[in-house]
């Protein structure tokens, strides 16, 4: 019987895990559809962290859109708005919007700019894509959430390029000072900034052990794999800290073509390549 239950539960797990990876696809295909639309850049950016996204989405956050507003709903901030486009996809997969919206995505009057606000549509926490400072913004919503006494969870998502920034170690240092062991902070290291190799811009290694100098518990893991990201999350709900993840990813991740090519924070793809794209994913139409 204890055989049976072990296979049964790993069973379906692995079809969680699926369902998930179908969720992915769908997810990149609607950002790479995006971004030919509406000749918007930062696709490679936007790619690398999908499937983190879609896993706090449908497995972790406790956000909906019947409990948008809700003052105890948990909390996201993408810190690195440039990747818009893929929260935006999630947000519509998960009914926050119409897909319809997506019609006159990133056009002038229209209630999805390339850099998100809260007055855009439903589930958009705050304004970002000036770069470092989703970290303080996200620390300041924790905070409140203590001195309020309404107990919610934050977990904000950072790129390699914003560990750069003054503003995001001020706010590593500020979160562990008053004990805000609600506050998850995820970066997307894809190990490229704008105009090169991480590595070559700033020396951002050890990340994990310069959070936890700061005060913070930290993980590594891969951050296209659904099992380990659901084991950091866990023990992040754990933490008696504030938590960083240090997912390691790849930038385009998903196409061949466009995995590890730094070309496509700016290029934007043809309807050919969106076609070959769609080709690769599984996806015949959104």
């Amino acid at each position: 019987m204890n055989s049976r239950t072990s296979t049964d539960d790993t069973d379906t797990a692995q079809a969680d895990f699926d369902s998930l990876a179908i969720a992915a696809a769908r997810i990149r295909g609607r950002v790479i559809k995006l971004s030919h639309q509406a000749r918007t850049p930062h696709l490679g950016s936007s790619l690398s962290f999908v499937e983190l996204l879609v896993y706090l989405y449908w497995n972790f956050l406790k956000i909906s859109p019947e409990i948008a507003k809700d003052p105890a709903r948990d909390r996201f901030v993408l810190s690195k708005g440039h990747g818009i486009t893929t929260l935006y996809a999630v947000l519509a997969e998960r009914g926050f919007f119409s897909p319809e919206l997506f019609e006159d995505y990133a056009q002038a009057g229209s209630p999805l700019p390339e850099h998100p606000s809260p007055r855009c549509v439903p589930g958009i926490e705050a304004a970002t894509g000036s770069l470092g400072h989703g970290l303080s913004v996200a620390t300041g919503i924790a905070l409140a959430s203590k001195m309020n006494v309404i107990p919610y969870g934050v977990v904000t998502l950072l790129s390699d390029g914003e560990c750069n920034e003054g503003s995001t170690w001020e706010a590593a240092l500020l979160a562990p000072a008053h004990n805000l062991d609600n506050l998850v902070a995820i970066v997307d290291f894809n190990k490229w900034q704008a105009t090169g190799r991480s590595s070559e811009v700033t020396a951002l290694e050890p990340l994990e052990e310069k959070f936890e100098s700061f005060g913070w518990n930290s993980i590594r893991i891969d951050g296209h794999d659904f099992r380990q990201i659901k084991s950091g999350l866990a023990t992040a709900k754990k933490s008696d800290k504030p938590f960083a993840i240090i997912a390691d990813t790849v930038k385009g991740k998903g196409i061949k073509m466009m995995e590890d090519d730094n070309n496509w924070h700016y290029r934007i793809p043809s309807k050919e390549e969106v076609d070959s794209a769609f080709e690769e994913l599984g996806i015949n139409s959104l």
